[in-house]
């Protein structure tokens, strides 16, 4: 999940000056372009950390930088700006008739950066450690190292969108792990990857430094020096380095980007942010009352004016979220009937005051609404406070349902108090982001199944608004079996009409994948006319990125 965390300007401000001054001149995108030789670090900000502690634990701590984008891989990348699958640490896969199984074929001659080399085992521990820290992957029966080279899945149902779900899993050295006691508590300083940057070469609070892997089985693809990460209490520190020129990747919220970065280098600066991001949802505790009733999570819903939302608090880049909740990525999968049906989405008071009224959430004397027990319709949205763009949206919902008499109090925290209350079922409301994928399965098995249902206190990292429906579960085998990819529509539109039946979460926007470069110290990027990845620095094809990138040198 991609977490946009930021800070107020201060904080950030103070970030800025202490990660800059640790970063100095060596290779980090101050140096002049005069001084260019080639072995310039792509500097790279990340706005959500005001410091960085040195644990590059893939399976604990999957979001540290670089962690899974230059330090560890995955057998395939999928790329959701163009639809393609570039064979990475595998080269070859086998489909099971039935899709109760998939083989695959890793590549010859991939050592791990401490030179030993991989094989099948890795892939069987990965797993083990995936599905024991992190939990998912139910579907999967037995993993098997055939040979060396060939590494077996075998499943407890029938699973047709497993090639990339099991395929986009990180790999990790099992002559490393399986000598590690416990696996959730190691920090893995000094990780031993396949990825093409894998060297710690410098450690700081805020600041850290990543050569090549010695190692790297694409050597001629290894043409950056290095990454030199730097750490930001919040945007608008990280913004304000990436005016100033001081990054050259800028992958966070900025405000007014034409005007705040662009036009400062128009020659070399530029942005795309493609629809591919999750589907950015309103989520509701429905373990609490009043959010366990489908009508009062849609009166919510459509007290919300989502254009304010997208053009206030997302300054118009992205757009509004349907009822199917398959706007942005998935618009090939939307089911039109259920678009025009359904209007939960779409701002109406009148029928928005109508449902509460009907659940007995009536209108007092004061224009405040109460709750059938009298007491005042009043909860949280809860974000994190350094997230500027999504503190701006739940701004505008608060106002919007003001003019409904519900009050909603915008509580912003730390991210990491957010997440936690998200995760141990003690929120109210707030903003998420939704799961990720080549298909629509993940987002509505992780919005709507059963099995993804835990007790409040119990910590789950998907479906924290607690909704299952047994129906959905019935649907979500029903696409896993599909046959082929008409099957899976089929199963698709079902869903569609059970999530606008339903209203698990309310969709507000799908998430714009955030991406700004420049072109003044390295060349190489991608951009909406050449699409080989998005220009993410957190999602899988950041590796496409790191391995295409070429440095500028001076004449």
């Amino acid at each position: 999940m991609t977490v946009h965390k930021k800070a107020v300007l201060i904080a950030a401000a103070f970030a800025a000056t202490a990660a800059l001054a640790l970063s100095g001149c060596s290779g980090g995108a101050s140096t002049s372009a005069d001084s260019l030789d080639g072995s310039q670090l792509l500097t790279i900000p990340r706005e959500d950390m005001g410091t960085f502690d040195r644990n590059f634990n893939p399976f604990s701590n999957p979001e540290f930088p670089m962690t899974q984008q230059a330090i560890y891989e995955s057998m395939l990348v999928y790329n959701p700006a163009d639809g393609s699958t570039t064979p990475w640490l595998a080269t070859e896969w086998e489909v099971a008739p039935d899709s109760m199984g998939i083989t695959y074929q890793l590549r010859k001659g991939v050592k791990w950066s401490d030179g030993e080399a991989l094989t099948a085992d890795d892939v069987v521990l990965s797993f083990d450690l995936q599905r024991e820290i992190r939990g998912g992957f139910d579907y999967i029966e037995t993993v098997t190292a055939i040979d060396p080279l060939t590494v077996q899945f075998d499943f407890s149902q029938p699973f047709s969108p497993a090639l990339l779900d099991i395929g986009q899993q990180i790999i990790a050295p099992a002559h490393i792990w399986s000598e590690v006691e416990d696996t959730t508590k190691f920090a893995n300083e000094e990780p031993v990857g396949t990825g093409p940057y894998t060297e710690v070469t410098s450690f700081q609070a805020q600041s850290f430094d990543l050569g090549k892997n010695p190692e790297y089985w694409q050597p001629e693809r290894q043409q950056i020096e290095g990454i030199r990460m730097l750490a930001f209490a919040g945007n608008d520190g990280a913004n304000l380095a990436a005016a100033n020129g001081d990054v050259d990747w800028a992958p966070q919220f900025i405000p007014n980007i034409e005007e705040a970065y662009v036009a400062k280098d128009p020659d070399n600066r530029f942005f795309w942010f493609p629809p591919t991001g999750s589907m950015i949802n309103w989520q509701f505790n429905t373990t609490k009352a009043p959010f366990d009733d489908a009508d009062v999570r849609k009166a919510l819903s459509m007290a919300v004016d989502r254009e304010q939302v997208t053009e206030i608090g997302m300054q118009g880049y992205t757009s509004a979220a349907d009822c199917t909740g398959l706007s942005g990525s998935y618009d090939t999968w939307r089911d039109n009937t259920v678009v025009e049906s359904c209007t939960w989405t779409d701002r109406d008071l009148e029928g928005a005051g109508e449902l509460l009224d009907d659940a007995g959430i009536t209108l007092g004397a004061d224009g405040k609404r109460v709750l059938p027990d009298g007491t005042p319709f009043a909860f949280d949205f809860s974000v994190g406070s350094t997230s500027s763009d999504w503190v701006s949206v739940g701004n505008v919902i608060s106002q919007n349902l003001a003019e409904l008499g519900v009050t909603v109090t915008v509580a912003a925290k730390d991210w990491g108090d957010v997440v936690a209350a998200y995760e141990n079922g003690t929120f109210d409301s707030g903003i998420v982001w939704s799961a990720n994928a080549p298909t629509p399965f993940q987002f509505y098995r992780g919005v709507m199944s059963t099995e993804t249902v835990k007790p409040v206190g119990e910590q789950t990292f998907d479906n924290y608004h607690r909704f299952g429906s047994p129906e959905a579960d019935a649907l979500l085998t029903q696409f896993a079996a599909a046959p082929d990819e008409a099957a899976q529509h089929d199963a698709a539109n079902q869903l569609q009409a059970l999530f606008a039946e339903e209203a698990p979460v309310a969709p507000l926007f799908p998430g714009p994948e955030w991406g700004a470069a420049s072109n003044e110290r390295f060349t190489g990027w991608p951009t909406e006319e050449n699409p080989y990845a998005t220009l993410s620095t957190r999602s899988r094809t950041t590796v496409l990125v790191l391995t295409t990138l070429e440095p500028v040198a001076a004449d």
